[in-house]
């Protein structure tokens, strides 16, 4: 299992001006280059089709635990709720971009979290607790856009719910290892400024990606 699963979390998919796409390219550029043969697979949020959580995915749940017959609407959302926990379930390593929003990940990203927590399938309960069932050395990295800068240890720090909540969601279903690019302050500083040292940055992360995925990285 070597495939990756990048997911594009930005609302403009293809945008081109975007610090967060732009990094996001450089960390694929610099992959692709050090494992050409691996496999990426990216999802882009904003376009592809994304089931919400909603009284038909309540609906569908509920009928399926029971064994009762689908609506043709309630089948297809879970068909395609199943499609999205196979793929994610296949990706040895999960690359997500986005910018943040009002100090959280965009709602896209929030309804694809609510897709593939599902119990039994990557997390499970235990007299002792949760347990998650992806520990087999699966790795995230995310790339994240801001227009502040949340590591000063000041009260942006403190409501920085993104980085909590996706390290938390992540953990919880077992990967190993959890990294952020941040691409952060382009409200405050320069923007090229931001974007080249995010880019070295995403660069290393690629590295170590590529690492692992092949068991050596060519220079």
């Amino acid at each position: 299992m070597n495939k990756m699963l990048v997911l594009n979390a930005h609302p403009d998919v293809e945008s081109t001006t975007s610090v967060t796409l732009n990094v996001l390219e450089s960390f694929l550029q610099r992959y692709r280059e050090l494992v050409p043969d691996g496999e990426v697979e990216q999802l882009n949020l904003y376009r592809d089709e994304i089931p919400l959580l909603d009284h038909v995915v309540l609906a569908a749940r509920s009928k399926s635990a029971a064994g009762q017959l689908l609506t043709p609407e309630e089948q297809a959302v879970t068909d395609r709720t199943n499609e999205l926990l196979r793929q994610f379930k296949e990706a040895k390593n999960i690359v997500i971009a986005m910018p943040m929003h009002n100090f959280n990940i965009p709602s896209k990203l929030k309804d694809y979290m609510d897709a593939i927590l599902i119990p039994r399938e990557t997390y499970t309960f235990t007299h002792s607790g949760s347990v998650g069932l992806l520990k087999d050395g699966r790795t995230v990295l995310v790339i994240q856009g801001s227009g502040s800068i949340y590591t000063n240890n000041d009260w942006y720090t403190e409501v920085e719910y993104s980085h909590r909540y996706l390290r938390s969601m992540f953990t919880f279903m077992g990967f190993d290892s959890y990294e952020i690019v941040r691409a952060q302050g382009n409200a405050v500083l320069p923007k090229e400024n931001v974007l080249e040292q995010a880019k070295q940055e995403a660069l290393q992360a690629a590295e170590r990606f590529a690492h692992r995925m092949s068991g050596s990285v060519t220079r």
